[in-house]
C-alpha cells in the first residue's frame, strides 16, 4: 500500500529517512522523478543511505505501476519532486483510493512563491495544483516531519493569501 505520497524536493534526505520511513513503518521507498532516474549518481546516493531492510526504487514517473505500489502489501513512501509531478501521476493513473494523503514537505523559496510553513513555499499555480489535488480526492497536508502537525488546505490558502 501507498502509505504517503511526498512532495519533497530534495527527493530523499534525513527527514525522509530519519522521520516518515519509521512513522510510516515502510519497507520500500519509491521515488518517481524522471531527472533523478536518469542520473546513476542521484540513484545510487538515494539508495545507499537508507536503513537497513528498507528497499528503494528510482524510476521515471511514466514508469511507476501506480497499482502494484498500492497493493503492495507492506507499506510504501511515494517520493515526487513537486506539484506538477503529482499532477502528472494523476493523470498516469495515480487516485486516492491508491494514496489518500498528498503531504507537501519540502517546496523551497523562490521568486513567485509565498511561505506557508517554514519548509514550503508555493506559488499561485502550486496552490491551484494543490486545490485540484483536494478536489479530486486526495487529503493534501503540509509538514516537514510526522511530529508536526499537518496544516490542511485551507490553512495553506489562508497563509498564502496573508504572505501576499
Amino acid at each position: 500500500m501507498i502509505a504517503l505520497l511526498r512532495i519533497d524536493e530534495r527527493l530523499v534526505h534525513g527527514q525522509v529517512l530519519v522521520g516518515w520511513v519509521p512513522h510510516l513503518g515502510a519497507q520500500r521507498v519509491v521515488v518517481a522523478d524522471d531527472e533523478a532516474a536518469g542520473s546513476p549518481l542521484a540513484r545510487a546516493a538515494m539508495t545507499l543511505a537508507l536503513p537497513p531492510g528498507v528497499t528503494a526504487a528510482v524510476e521515471p514517473l511514466r514508469s511507476v505501476d501506480w497499482d502494484a505500489l498500492a497493493r503492495a502489501p507492506d507499506p510504501v513512501l511515494l517520493v515526487l519532486r513537486d506539484v506538477e509531478s503529482a499532477e502528472r501521476a494523476v493523470v498516469a493513473g495515480l487516485t486516492p483510493a491508491r494514496a489518500a494523503v498528498v503531504n507537501v514537505g519540502n517546496v523551497h523559496y523562490a521568486q513567485g512563491r509565498r511561505k506557508v510553513t517554514p519548509s514550503v513555499f508555493l506559488t499561485a499555480a502550486e496552490l491551484d495544483g494543490l486545490r485540484r489535488l483536494e478536489a479530486a480526492g486526495f487529503r493534501v497536508e503540509a509538514r516537514a516531519v510526522p511530529l508536526d502537525a499537518p496544516v490542511g488546505l485551507a490553512e495553506i490558502e489562508r497563509r498564502w493569501n496573508a504572505a501576499g
